[in-house]
C-alpha cells in the first residue's frame, strides 16, 4: 500500500498571554497508507484532536506540514470528511437536507440521490424526513457519518465520534463503521481515548505522549479481521490491550499532574 497521508515533522504551539508559547504537538511524523484505519490514542491533553484538526485544515501547524496524495494541505477541502464527537447537525434541517448541505456545489437531483444513498448506507433511509430532535444520539451521529461519506472523501477524519454514546450503542456504531470501511476500503484517521475501541477498529494505533504530544509508539494491531463479537475475550486481544495500556498509563498520570501524589501513596 502506498502512503496517502504524510504528517512530516509537524509541531503546533498556541500563544499564551504572559509567558512563552504553549507547545502542544512536537515533531509528529506519521504516515497513513491507502485504505488503512489508524487510531490516534493518548491521555487527555496530548493534542490528538488538535492533530486531527490540522489534518482537516481547521488549524495550521507552527512548523512542518501535512500532505495528502502528495499535495500539501493548507486549509479545509472536500477530499477530507470530518465527523466530530458533538452532534453537529443543523436542527432546522431534516436528516436528508443535513446530508445534502455538504453537497451544495452539485445539481439538486444529484444532491438528493447521493444523500439518500448514504442515509441508506448508515441504515437511516426511512428517517430521511426526520429532524435531529426526532432522532436518538446514535442516529444523529449516523447522519453525520452519512454527510461525511457523501463527499466521497479520500480520507475520513473522526474525532471521538462515539464518545457521547452509551456502551451498547457505541458497540453497534463500531460495527457499522467497520462494515462501511471494509466495503469501501476507506482511509480513516480516528481519535479515541478508549484502548479497546482503538484495537477493535484499527490496523495501527499511534500512541501519543503527553504535553507536548509526541509519537510514543505506533502499535501494529495483528488481530484477524473480521473482528467479531467476543474478540475482547481472546488472549491475543488481552495481551495487546495490556501493552497499549502500559504505554499510556504513565502519560495519563503525567497529564493529570498527580505523579507526586500517587508516588506518596505507594510508599510503605
Amino acid at each position: 500500500m502506498s502512503d496517502l497521508l504524510v504528517i512530516d515533522h509537524l509541531s503546533k504551539s498556541f500563544p499564551k498571554k504572559k509567558s512563552d508559547n504553549l507547545l502542544v504537538l512536537d515533531d509528529i511524523n506519521v504516515h497513513l497508507a491507502e485504505g488503512e484505519f489508524m487510531a490516534l490514542l493518548g491521555a487527555s491533553g496530548c493534542g490528538k484532536s488538535t492533530l486531527l484538526r490540522i489534518v482537516a485544515g481547521l488549524e495550521q501547524p507552527t512548523s512542518g506540514g501535512v500532505w495528502l496524495d502528495g499535495h500539501e494541505l493548507v486549509g479545509p477541502g472536500r477530499d477530507r470528511g470530518m465527523v466530530f464527537q458533538a452532534y453537529t447537525l443543523y436542527p432546522w434541517l431534516s436528516a436528508l437536507k443535513n446530508v445534502e448541505f455538504a453537497l451544495s456545489d452539485r445539481p439538486a437531483r444529484e444532491r438528493t440521490d447521493t444523500a439518500r444513498e448514504y442515509l441508506d448506507v448508515v441504515g437511516l433511509a426511512e428517517f430521511a424526513d426526520h429532524y435531529p430532535s426526532q432522532l436518538s444520539g446514535g442516529m444523529q451521529q449516523r447522519v453525520a457519518i452519512a454527510r461525511a461519506l457523501a463527499l466521497r472523501p479520500r480520507i475520513l477524519l473522526m474525532d471521538e465520534p462515539f464518545g457521547a454514546l452509551d456502551a451498547q450503542t457505541r458497540g453497534v456504531m463500531q460495527e457499522l463503521l467497520l462494515s462501511i470501511w471494509e466495503r469501501d476500503r476507506l482511509s480513516v484517521l480516528f481519535v479515541t481515548h478508549d484502548v479497546e475501541e482503538s484495537l477493535i477498529l484499527s490496523d495501527r494505533v499511534c500512541v501519543l505522549a503527553s504535553r507536548p504530544g509526541r509519537v510514543k509508539e505506533i502499535v501494529e494491531v495483528t488481530l484477524p479481521r473480521p473482528r467479531m463479537f467476543g474478540l475482547q475475550d481472546t488472549v491475543e486481544f488481552r495481551d495487546l490491550k495490556h501493552h497499549v495500556h502500559s504505554l499510556i498509563h504513565d502519560e495519563a498520570v503525567r497529564a493529570t499532574g498527580l505523579e507526586a501524589v500517587l508516588a506518596r501513596g505507594k510508599r510503605p
